[in-house]
């Protein structure tokens, strides 16, 4: 019987440490197929895409992948928590994969699953601890990590786990898979070479923030840059820098940003996921006496308020997402947005379709748009177009609007 993998993924940009996760994965799961759950134009720390969910899909494909399906933006952008869920109530929805599979900072996946079951059924003396530090004003996630390492009372071994990117999502999809009782086994691969956010690299395998600021500097043509890319990223990378489609991070939008902010009233702005204990107003002054997003962060950011918290609100801003849309994805069961396959894919689709007749699946958005009586897919696949609408302002060269409508899915 066939076995099937899912990767929740970023691709932004697919390097060399995705290719070996996605090699790990295969081998240790025995999987036959692969689906991958991406995120599309925007990304979960509240920042753009370095090139568009096409050119990120076209990656993933010739990396190893066998379908790809983009991850709503209202889950891409969201808390970690958010993030996870979405991703996992796809891959639950198509019934038809065997393992789940993330990278992480640890190798100890029993560790991550403890925090994952006392996060899950949250028990009176740790939700005591987390009201303590929460008091001390300091941010939600520090907070946390000091309450869990409190309950959890054994340092040594809970040091720094929570403190890493890969571990936080980690956990959150054992959650996930928790909260969802899903017959997925998952499966964790520690990173090799550079850390999360590294800047540094040696050999072959660098950060996704390493190649991107390669990329950004103008250093893509150099021999480092090529050794830390599979040959098709390199080729897709420079086809869209020759189309002045590459998007150098939210700075792009900055004017944008501050525009918007300004214009939103101080109810509106409250409106905004993530905004909180009156930091409406503290945004909406920030916005009126700022000339950029560096000067904004400098005075927003603090203890309780992290960088990556505010970048977020920001692209809630920027995209027209509330409290509503985001409680709405929370209750909602999402769509399958299909990027591309291959011939793998192919099959897989066939298989979802037998799995679960039901299930939408969008190759077409127009058609998708004309047939769906479900509202709340309605706001949700809106939200997704508006998003590339917003993101291909950031090109250098055409710049154009509807390509929801109108781009090809991409079958290598």
């Amino acid at each position: 019987m066939n076995k099937v993998l899912g990767i929740v993924c970023e691709y932004n940009p697919f390097h060399n440490g995705h290719l070996y996760h996605i090699i790990q994965s295969k081998k240790i799961s025995g999987a036959d197929y692969t689906i991958a759950i991406m995120t599309g134009n925007f990304t979960q720390r509240g920042d753009v895409s370095i090139v568009d969910k096409w050119s990120k899909t076209q990656m993933a494909l010739l990396g190893g992948v066998d379908l790809v399906i983009e991850l709503p933006v209202l889950y891409s952008i969201s808390s970690a928590e958010n993030f996870a869920e979405g991703a996992i109530k796809i891959l639950n929805s198509l019934k038809i994969v065997d393992n789940i599979s993330f990278g992480s900072e640890t190798r100890d996946i029993n560790l991550l699953d403890r925090i994952a079951e006392v996060l899950y059924n949250e028990p009176r003396e740790y939700q005591t601890l987390l009201s303590h530090e929460l008091s001390k004003g300091i941010s939600f996630p520090k907070a946390r990590e000091n309450a869990l390492m409190m309950y959890l009372n054994d340092v040594r071994r809970f040091a720094n786990v929570l403190s890493s990117p890969n571990n936080i999502l980690g956990i959150e999809y054992l959650k996930a898979l928790r909260k969802s009782k899903s017959h997925m086994l998952p499966i964790c691969i520690p990173r090799v070479g550079a850390g999360h956010n590294d800047t540094t690299y040696s050999q072959s395998i660098a950060s996704a923030t390493a190649v991107r600021n390669l990329v950004y500097s103008n250093k893509y043509d150099s021999l480092e840059f090529k050794r830390l890319v599979p040959v098709p990223t390199y080729s897709i990378l420079t086809e869209n820098i020759k189309k002045g489609h590459i998007v150098n991070g939210l700075a792009n939008f900055e004017k944008e940003i501050l525009y918007t902010i300004r214009k939103l009233s101080i109810i509106e702005i409250a409106n905004l996921p993530d905004v909180s204990e009156g930091l409406e107003y503290k945004l909406k002054n920030a916005a009126n006496s700022c000339n950029s997003l560096i000067e904004f962060f400098n005075i927003v950011s603090s203890k309780r308020y992290t960088k990556t918290r505010i970048s977020r609100i920001l692209v809630y801003a920027l995209l027209g997402i509330t409290k509503k849309d985001m409680q709405l994805s929370k209750s909602t069961i999402p769509y399958i947005r299909i990027l591309g396959f291959n011939k793998d894919g192919q099959n897989l689709l066939s298989m979802i379709s037998k799995a679960n007749p039901k299930l939408p699946l969008i190759t077409s958005v127009k058609k998708f748009e004309d047939t769906n009586k479900n509202k709340n897919l309605q706001v949700m696949l809106a939200k997704d177009i508006w998003a590339t609408d917003v993101y291909t302002l950031g090109y250098g060269f055409d710049s154009w609007a509807g390509l929801d409508y109108t781009h090809r899915l991409i079958t290598p």
